[in-house]
């Protein structure tokens, strides 16, 4: 059996505007309009009760399950590969010393932990400068600012006791993502995170995820369907908008990915065995597309990816691919529409609106075969 390939770039609907030349996509050609009423605030229960809509590429066909369903697609010798990075608290509130200010210091990145350096964003950036001190926790931790990054970034120096994670653990809120027009709750820490969470990296959840119950992942197991892991700790540039019209000029944040050698092995006996390759997101389908072999198999690594998936692009590692329904203009629409054929995704999303699923990181799920 031949490894399923994903279709040739074509257009198909009239009553969407024709792209002409596939090499000149333009950031207005993934655009669509969203009624607010339609991003999910807050997660369904339970996690896989949500919407799926399942987009066949091979005839173009659109039909609708619920997230239960997906294991009905999958067949023995099929895997799974997952992305399990855990989302920590980033978002702290603090005061700022002598002033007593309210600033809030979103961490980015580690840099270096026996310094424990951090790159940060602050709000309100204005009043946060070299030398100035946060105070969290009544005192109990702080941090100095060493150095100027962006107009909102900053390197800091902090200074606590114990595990910093744990720390983090306990007096940060769950980085929800912008277009959530609420403050995090203490429940955002359990329902913003994958039941299979476990390396500790992310600043958002790797969204499809979230639709997965151990219930479900253990029904897949039972099919003969081999789970497998990759991490992607996700950052803030998933969020960030394109600013470009010309998509070649757009410069992709760099993500910390692992793929290990355990996944590597049954994500290739998959591909020679003609069974196939899902990706639990695009985060998953990122990380596995970085590291294509000429062989068209998998290599395990570990580093930086900044790599950009959009239209047009033939996947070589994954076959099919659960993900959510994404900001317009997104890099993400984009990578998504890379898969599936831009017109077909559009006129998906369009049905999406119409038949009102709910959009975004709380929202339902799309399944592409």
């Amino acid at each position: 059996m031949a490894k399923q390939k994903s279709q040739a770039w074509k257009t198909t609907d009239p009553n969407l505007n024709p792209l002409g030349d596939i090499h000149s996509m333009k950031l207005s050609d993934f655009r669509y309009p969203l009624p607010k009423n339609l991003i999910a605030k807050y997660p369904i229960s339970p996690r896989d009760s949500s919407r799926l809509m399942v987009l066949n590429r091979a005839d173009e066909s659109i039909n609708e399950k619920k997230f239960t369903e997906v294991a009905d697609f999958f067949e023995k010798g099929d895997c799974l590969v997952i992305n399990n990075t855990r989302v920590f608290p980033a978002r702290l509130i603090g005061r700022k010393e002598k002033t007593n200010a309210e600033i809030e210091v979103f961490l980015l990145r580690e840099l270096n932990p026996e310094e424990r350096i951090w790159d940060v964003i602050v709000d309100p950036a204005r009043k946060v400068r070299i030398g100035n001190k946060t105070y969290f926790d009544n005192g109990k931790v702080w941090c100095e600012v060493i150095d100027n990054t962006t107009s909102r970034g900053r390197t800091v120096r902090f200074h606590y006791e114990g595990d910093f994670y744990k720390v983090v653990e306990r007096i940060g809120s769950m980085p929800l993502p912008p277009y959530i027009k609420r403050e995090a709750t203490e429940k955002d820490k359990q329902t913003y995170q994958t039941v299979y969470a476990e390396k500790v990296g992310s600043v958002a959840a790797p969204t499809s995820g979230l639709h997965f119950t151990n219930r479900l992942l253990n029904k897949l197991k039972r099919k003969g369907v081999k789970i497998v892991p990759i991490t992607l700790h996700i950052g803030l540039g998933t969020f960030r908008p394109v600013e470009v019209e010309d998509l070649t000029k757009h410069k992709m944040d760099s993500e910390y990915y692992e793929i290990p050698m355990e996944t590597v092995e049954v994500v290739n006996r998959t591909i020679d065995s003609g069974k196939l390759v899902y990706a639990a997101g695009t985060s998953v389908s990122r990380a596995l597309e970085t590291n294509v072999m000429t062989t068209g198999h998998l290599k395990p690594n570990r580093g930086w990816t900044d790599k950009f998936i959009f239209p047009p692009y033939e996947f070589r590692i994954v076959d099919r691919m659960i993900t959510n329904f994404h900001l317009p203009e997104s890099t993400l629409l984009m990578m998504v529409a890379a898969f599936a054929n831009r017109d077909f995704i559009m006129r998906a999303y369009k049905k999406a609106i119409k038949e009102k699923y709910r959009f975004y990181s709380y929202g339902d799920a799309m399944l592409i075969i």
